[in-house]
């Protein structure tokens, strides 16, 4: 089992181990490896919360701003024939590359079954 869940702008995944009888996850989207873990659901999310409050405390003491999860860019690798193709395109429908990028990810997660991280409460 793996799902996500989401407290204030981070994100974590969590996982059940039936051998140690416990959820457990981590934060994802920073360069830092931060965990948690739990007995319960309610435990899992306690521990959450109190994992990305240590995690903006300790940045805080360390004079570091805490990454944010996503940013908004990010590089992308594709064969020159795909980004020669997406490039041709673009021209084509008169936007840039980037545009026309932004929109067809946009257009493939509508068109996706995909399940919305849940926020800890």
């Amino acid at each position: 089992m793996s799902d996500i869940i989401k407290y204030k702008e981070y994100y974590a995944n969590v996982q059940f181990s039936s051998k140690d009888d416990v959820f457990y996850g981590k934060i994802l989207g920073i360069n830092d490896l931060v965990t948690f873990e739990g007995q319960s659901v309610k435990e899992l999310r306690k521990s959450f919360k109190e994992a990305v409050e240590d995690y903006i405390e300790t940045c805080r003491e360390l004079n570091k701003t805490p990454e944010k999860t996503y940013k908004g860019s990010f590089n992308i690798r594709v064969s020159p024939d795909l980004h020669r193709d997406a490039a041709l395109v673009a021209l084509q429908k008169n936007v840039s590359l980037n545009d026309f990028v932004k929109n067809a990810i946009s257009y493939a997660i509508k068109h996706t079954n995909i399940v919305k991280a849940e926020t800890a409460s």
